[in-house]
């Protein structure tokens, strides 16, 4: 069928997935100081869900996981189609 064939041109196109923990704003002053062992406090909770973006657009929410000492995400809400 055509629609398949269109379907299978464009599933092993590489897209970019950004999972994002939370963020904050600083002044450049304190990006400089930075250094190993800086604690940089994120506008999220620890219980608040995560960010799962496809090439930058909010496609799921998720909860962080740690499958065999990597990270991972455990997606627990689709995002709908009219949410921008």
């Amino acid at each position: 069928m055509i629609e398949e064939k269109t379907l299978d041109i464009v599933l092993d196109v590489k897209v970019k997935v950004t999972v994002q923990l939370g963020s904050c704003l600083l002044p450049m002053r304190d990006v400089l100081e930075l250094a190993p062992g800086s604690i940089v406090q994120l506008n999220q909770h620890a219980s608040d869900p995560v960010g799962l973006y496809v090439n930058d657009k909010l496609v799921a929410y998720g909860e962080v996981v740690v499958v065999e000492d990597n990270f991972g995400i455990k997606i627990t809400e689709l995002v709908g189609g009219t949410k921008s």
